[in-house]
């Protein structure tokens, strides 16, 4: 694992609220797992180019990325940028994300790699049986809104979520792309990339019931587009669906 510049303690994985407590732990342990296609786990990997760390946690959810009971998303952070490589699929949004995670898990600082299960519990993403634990600790189940998209739009219903949830678009390249780096921690590897984001846009606030939603024109063809509902900046994932 490597920090931002900016170095803080090494994080211990983070369980938002009452999910971390024992009694909670062991009804989540027991109860039926829930997530599907229609239902899928986001597990969001924020990691750089150039940070030589980042690799096992980027095969790790590589392996789970073709399930679909999963979307997996690689967010592209940019502040390993002036340490040797400029990250070919950065953007400062991305980074603005992962610093929403911080300050919602109670951080003031970002470290790479980075893996962000449905919003709600986050650990480094090397360790592969740590990675699947989080992962069924924090199915959510097939409560929440519903997501249903259709052509350039995108409808939402089910009853009145919490104030301030978002609604949001991500486009991604479902492709695996092979990635040479010349220069930086990571020189003279070729690293594979999948589901990297390329265009994220906010949608619009929901405050319940059924509502429809515009989706922007993609950035460049080719792209998977999912949508998400969100309490809030770096909050809780509700609901997730793809096209």
């Amino acid at each position: 694992m490597h920090l931002s510049p900016t170095r803080i303690a090494p994080p211990r994985p983070v369980r938002r609220g009452l999910a971390a407590s024992l009694g909670l732990a062991l009804v989540t342990a027991g109860a039926a797992r829930a997530a599907d296609a229609t239902h899928p786990t986001v597990v969001e990997l924020f990691q750089s180019q150039g940070c030589s760390s980042c690799p096992p946690a980027n095969a790790n959810v590589l392996a789970i990325a073709g399930r679909p009971d999963i979307l997996a998303l690689s967010w592209q952070i940019t502040y390993w940028d002036d340490l040797g490589w400029k990250d070919t699929f950065d953007d400062p949004a991305y980074t603005r994300r992962q610093q929403e995670y911080a300050q919602a898990f109670g951080r003031t600082e970002v470290f790479t790699p980075e893996v962000v299960v449905n919003g709600r519990s986050d650990v480094v993403g090397g360790d592969r049986d740590e990675l699947a634990a989080l992962i069924r600790h924090d199915d959510r189940g097939n409560a929440g809104p519903l997501l249903t998209i259709a052509g350039d739009r995108v409808t939402v219903s089910g009853p009145s979520p919490a104030a301030g949830t978002l609604i949001e678009l991500v486009r991604y390249d479902p492709r695996i792309i092979q990635v040479p780096v010349a220069r930086g921690e990571n020189a003279g590897r070729t690293l594979p990339h999948r589901n990297v984001v390329r265009q994220v846009a906010m949608l619009g606030r929901w405050t319940g019931q059924t509502r429809s939603y515009a989706l922007p024109a993609a950035a460049e063809p080719g792209l998977g587009t999912a949508v998400l509902v969100q309490s809030g900046p770096g909050g809780a994932i509700l609901a997730a669906a793809t096209d």
